[in-house]
């Protein structure tokens, strides 16, 4: 049996399939299990032992499903299910299934504040398509796999490191997903541990404002290290400290301790750090009570209603000290 899965972005919703393409690879005797994503986030899936073939789709979608066809696929899971990936389905003609987004829900949810959204992870709900080949979860959580040449060691570290610090990943995909730069500013003064900050090249000049008010506690690593490089980072952490983003799903992969803080967003809509059948390790910090929370199902530039409480009504100080209890 030859299997696609498809699922072109962003970090943290592709991390999120990984126990799929692992139960598909571990449960069906002799399975070929290949990939479909951007060429963008090819370093998720790039050491993935469980994947036999990748395919990246850069600008070119109809040249990637030439090569797709020569395949000959016994079935396709859509994970993504965009008209790009239906397109990708009508191509091939062959037997597939998708993952309900729930898109109705979660707009109900937004515009009306009405949940009814289920209480299921979005990884079981990745791994419902896959049931009609007789897939089951396995409960070993989350995948991640970083080469050797990707691996960071402390010694490139500051020596106030070598012992142990917090990862705090400053950035976000959107604005509203993310404390403003005076509260991190505070965060970091209230916790008495050696951080490191996490985030890509656009949240560079952020870090180095924040690491200015402590260069020694301090060390910005935003933009100086690959994806992979900072998921070692993240890996090597005592505890993680995240927005709702990619690496904080990176770093459930690594079973690691997390504070998830949510602004616009919220644990709902499923995507809360997962574990698998492993205890939970994750302590979620939110605004509750809020009549506009949440907004948006992924996030904006800017708060809609102009006052950003769900971000700002955060307590650096109940923050600082759950990573103490941690």
């Amino acid at each position: 049996m030859k299997v696609l899965v498809i699922r072109f972005s962003s970090i943290g919703d592709i991390v999120l399939t990984t126990p799929v393409v692992r139960c598909l690879k571990k449960q069906l005797p002799g399975v070929e299990v290949h990939y479909l994503t951007k060429f963008a986030y090819r370093q998720i899936i790039e050491y993935n032992p469980y994947i036999d073939q990748k395919f990246y789709l850069k600008d070119d979608l109809n040249a990637v499903i030439k090569e797709l066809k020569k395949q000959q696929y016994d079935f396709i899971l859509d994970l993504h299910t965009s008209f790009r990936s239906l397109r990708v389905r009508l191509q091939l003609k062959r037997r597939s299934n998708t993952f309900n987004k729930l898109n109705i829900e979660k707009w109900l949810y937004v515009n009306f504040k009405w949940n009814l959204l289920p209480d299921v992870h979005i990884v079981d709900r990745y791994l419902e398509p896959a049931r009609m080949l007789g897939v089951r979860n396995d409960g070993k959580g989350l995948d991640y796999f970083i080469p050797q040449k990707d691996i960071v060691t402390i010694d490139a570290l500051p020596l106030t490191h070598l012992h142990g610090y917090i990862a705090l990943v400053i950035g976000a995909r959107h604005a509203t997903k993310k404390l403003p730069l005076e509260k991190l500013r505070r965060l970091c003064n209230l916790l008495h541990f050696p951080i490191v900050l996490l985030g890509g090249p656009e949240d560079k000049q952020e870090g180095e404002l924040i690491a200015k008010d402590d260069p020694i506690k301090i060390f910005n690593a935003c933009g100086r290290f690959s994806l992979n490089q900072s998921a070692s980072l993240v890996k090597q952490a005592k505890l993680v400290i995240s927005h709702d983003t990619g690496l904080m799903h990176i770093a459930a992969a690594f079973r690691k301790k997390i504070i998830s803080i949510w602004g616009n967003t919220v644990p709902e809509f499923g995507m809360y750090p997962y574990y698998g059948a492993a205890a939970n390790n994750t302590v979620i910090v939110q605004v509750n009570g809020l009549s506009c929370r949440p907004c948006s199902k992924i996030g904006f530039e800017k708060c809609p209603k102009g006052h950003f409480k769900c971000m700002l009504l955060i307590d650096e100080s109940e923050v600082a000290k759950l990573a103490e209890d941690l």
